[in-house]
């Protein structure tokens, strides 16, 4: 009878996630189809690319340890897992990533790496991202195995190891290439281009963003990038801050940025860097680099010199309270970056929050680079028209 019991509950068991697969599937598909509709153009100020922002030129950082790393990678992979791992340099697949869950994934999973591919997994990221973005990304995926723990141990649609890698291009010294890692609060798109970089679009998160408790209690990110945007607010005049306040209530999410919004059209809004004083353009600037410097440190300095170029026509935007205790959310933006972080309310635990409002316990951060390089797309076109010639 116990036999019967438990194969019974076996059954059930495998026709509920058999559910929940056809459910995700059928709602990725009309994500993709929505996201998708229209051919890749960048985000934009005014709906127009800004043109001459962006050249294929050496930064004189190599590449070389990112590309031995992929070859490490795919090497270390079965032929099947490689198979459905590697696509064109300019496959769609790169604009196909989600925060969401439910969002069925390509490429090979953590899940199902054996301990010697994971290694070489997390061998790419660890040459690719600075030490600080290598564990900002480790600490996203083990905080995603608490919100399984918090989920009643739902590790169907939470886990540590529920993150995808593909590779884009082969891995070459000369010619376009990237990879990606895709999955819950954790996306990272990196084109190489000779010893150029271009590591957006960029999405970071968690709910909850400190582990109280589990497998990984103590845990937590995220928590200098708040604190530095609200010292820089704080050194605004009233005039200042009647610019940079959009908002003062935050009732709602308020990111821009997210999965499938390559087009979006986005108008500098908040305070200007040219309006402000010497020492508050320094905290922008650290403020920047803060995000920028998960890339490795060589590709962190070249992207900061032309995050810097720009830095008159920066902008600092807010929409929220400004205390201690608040939750807001803040916008930087040029025409070469955007970063957007924002407190947003309970998605993965709204069942145990009895307020759905937004909190500080689930945060998205989202960086791209503005005006068509985005997946590094400006510098393929320029790649392609030279090769043209």
């Amino acid at each position: 009878m116990k036999r019967l019991i438990g194969w019974l509950m076996v059954v059930v068991l495998v026709a509920f996630s058999q559910d929940i697969r056809e459910r995700f599937r059928a709602q990725s598909v009309k994500a993709e189809a929505a996201g998708l509709a229209e051919p890749f153009r960048g985000v934009t100020a005014k709906g127009a690319v800004e043109p001459g922002l962006f050249a294929v030129k050496s930064t004189g950082v190599s590449t070389e340890p990112v590309r031995k790393a992929a070859v490490a990678f795919l090497a270390g992979l079965t032929e099947e897992q490689r198979a459905k791992t590697k696509f064109p340099v300019d496959d769609p697949e790169w604009r196909k990533w989600m925060n969401q869950h439910f969002y069925i994934r390509q490429g090979v999973s953590f899940q199902e790496m054996n301990d010697k591919q994971r290694e070489l997994g997390f061998g790419l990221l660890k040459v690719s991202l600075s030490a600080d973005g290598l564990k900002l990304s480790r600490d996203i995926m083990k905080l995603n195995e608490t919100l399984g723990e918090l989920n009643n141990n739902n590790f169907t649609e939470y886990g540590e190891w529920r993150y995808h890698i593909t590779v884009m291009g082969e891995p070459s010294k000369d010619k376009p290439w990237g990879w990606q890692i895709d999955g819950h609060h954790l996306i990272i798109n990196y084109f190489v281009l000779g010893d150029q970089v271009v590591m957006t679009p960029t999405f970071v998160g968690s709910e909850p963003v400190i582990a109280t408790m589990g497998k990984y209690k103590g845990t937590a990110i995220l928590q200098e990038e708040p604190k530095m945007g609200l010292s820089l607010i704080r050194t605004f005049d009233d005039g200042q801050k009647k610019k940079a306040v959009l908002e003062v209530a935050k009732p709602a999410n308020n990111n821009v940025g997210e999965a499938f919004k390559d087009n979006v059209v986005l108008d500098y809004a908040g305070l200007r860097g040219s309006e402000m004083t010497p020492a508050q353009k320094k905290a922008l600037v650290t403020l920047v680099a803060k995000y920028v410097g998960n890339m490795d440190a060589g590709h962190a300095k070249v992207k900061m010199a032309e995050v810097e170029k720009h830095l008159e026509n920066t902008w600092f935007a807010w929409i929220g309270g400004t205390q201690d205790d608040s939750v807001f959310y803040y916008r930087i933006h040029s025409p070469v970056i955007l970063i957007e972080f924002d407190h947003q309310r309970p998605a993965g635990l709204r069942n145990l929050i009895k307020e759905q409002v937004p909190n500080k316990e689930h945060v998205h951060v989202v960086i791209r680079t503005p005006n068509g390089n985005d997946y590094g797309k400006d510098l393929l076109r320029q790649h392609y028209a030279m090769a043209k010639h």
